[in-house]
């Protein structure tokens, strides 16, 4: 089964200093039908001008990934951490007990273009964490790379859920597979290009719900970059 999600669908902020759109549930946009899936509760695109950026801010009790995608971004936390996040650059957070943190371009002129994804923790409570680390570019050409991930065995960052986070990219007509195990669930998002999954085409922005899928291929119509959520499958589905 699939279920896609249209770019034009999501929610978006215009504020002078950000563009923002919301896959899910998120500040002002609010739909009762979009509040995550499964684990997943957020995927946000952001584009903040040279100079912006967000306050300090608390959170707590969520896993949050930062992917920068263009641009460089400076973190700042109440754990001590000072950093700028690169184009390329993957950091994750474990916000647990509490934790307050700011986010600002680090260019006064650049924009900086970024991916914010947040997954609920396998429980309350946990010690706050942060990390960040370069992936290597030729480890997701023409095949999955793993940014985030729930099992120890897995390269990448750890953050404390049975769960996923997933990269590659597709030069056109390349192909890539995922074996969805027994209770299993994927949400794919296009970062950019056209894929065929499932027998629908996604596009820019496009996101889908993938359930009780089996095997799963990803083909690029053209040039293309995904992000795959690999998630446990509650009982009944959590949409």
């Amino acid at each position: 089964m699939i279920e896609v999600r249209r770019a034009d669908h999501r929610g978006h902020g215009e504020h002078g200093w950000l563009t923002s759109h919301h896959t899910f549930s998120f500040g002002d946009y609010y739909d009762p039908a979009q509040q995550g899936f499964g684990d997943l509760r957020v995927i946000n695109e952001d584009v903040i001008r040279g100079g912006g950026g967000f306050a300090a801010h608390p959170h707590r009790d969520m896993e949050i990934v930062t992917y920068v995608l263009a641009g460089a971004l400076r973190h700042q936390d109440s754990m001590g951490h000072g950093s700028v996040i690169a184009a390329g650059d993957v950091q994750r957070m474990t916000a647990g007990t509490g934790v307050v943190h700011s986010e600002h371009n680090a260019s006064a002129h650049t924009p900086v273009h970024l991916f914010q994804m947040w997954v609920h923790p396998d429980r309350p409570g946990h010690t706050p964490e942060y990390e960040q680390f370069t992936p290597p570019l030729k480890d997701r050409r023409g095949r999955f790379q793993v940014l985030v991930s729930g099992h120890p065995a897995d390269s990448g960052l750890h953050w404390h859920q049975d769960a996923r986070l997933l990269t590659a990219d597709l030069a056109r007509g390349e192909t890539v597979s995922l074996p969805l195990a027994a209770q299993r669930m994927a949400y794919l998002h296009v970062m950019y290009g056209q894929i065929v999954t499932c027998g629908e085409t996604l596009k820019t922005g496009d996101g889908a719900r993938l359930i009780e899928t089996g095997e799963i291929s990803f083909a690029a119509a053209i040039d293309s970059a995904i992000l795959l959520f690999d998630l446990r499958a509650p009982r009944p589905w959590i949409r």
